[in-house]
């Protein structure tokens, strides 16, 4: 029965391996950062949406704004000529008419600048709205991206603890009895051997037959059987 506790210990190692090795896959943390990557990639494009309509609006109100600018510049050069002008009634009389027209401009630029600016004000609000929204996103997903880190490391320490020992127990199997199961263990993965519950194979999950079955309860004290389905040795 040596050899057969020696399988069992190394078949238990192994399927301990798998099982920390699954958790380092599937950390609820790893669960929540994927949710949290797709809600802050929607808000992205939200974000993204939101900025591409404001930015024509900002650039058209910009663009208003330095026009009402420079009129009003050109308001302010004109009103001092005349202020200042001794020039024909004609040159003053030409000088107002331009000053009228610039005055008419500033009011249509500045009427420009207004409807811009009210058409801006709820895009960038809109703007300030999902990038607030995203602020604890972003926060958690850095606390997550940490969290994993350190669980991964520490998992992964597990299994590297549990590799040595492993290591220990194959070499404790003799030569035919460490090829059976290694090759085994490589036919189907996790582990070579597996326990028959209530007359299934708990590897493949499949039922022996009445015939398999009787024979399995039947062996020779030291004896091992495979599973005919995915051939794993048996442990009694």
């Amino acid at each position: 029965m040596e050899q057969i506790d020696a399988v069992r210990a190394l078949n238990d190692a192994d399927r301990w391996i798998e099982r920390v090795s699954a958790q380092r896959e599937h950390l609820p943390e790893l669960e929540e950062l994927a949710t949290l990557e797709g809600e802050l990639r929607s808000l992205l494009a939200a974000l993204q949406e939101a900025q591409s309509s404001a930015e024509p609006v900002r650039a058209a109100y910009l663009s208003a704004q330095e026009t009402a600018r420079r009129h009003l510049a050109r308001v302010a050069d004109l009103e001092r000529a005349l202020a200042s002008s001794t020039g024909s009634a004609r040159e003053l009389a030409a000088m107002q008419h331009e000053l009228e027209q610039v005055r008419e401009r500033v009011g249509a630029a500045e009427d420009d600048e207004l409807n811009f600016l009210m058409e801006l004000e709820p895009l960038d609000a809109t703007i300030a709205a999902v990038k607030a929204r995203a602020q604890p996103g972003v926060a958690r997903r850095a606390e997550l991206q940490v969290e994993v880190v350190q669980l991964r490391a520490t998992l992964d320490e597990e299994i590297a603890a549990l590799r040595v020992t492993r290591e220990e127990l194959v070499r404790a199997l003799e030569p035919s009895w460490r090829q059976r199961y290694e090759a085994a263990l490589a036919r189907v993965g996790t582990s070579g051997a597996a326990y028959v519950v209530a007359g299934r194979c708990d590897g493949c999950r499949i039922e022996l037959s009445p015939l398999d079955f009787d024979r399995f309860r039947h062996l020779e004290p030291g004896v091992i059987m495979d599973c005919p389905e995915c051939g794993r040795m048996l442990l009694p």
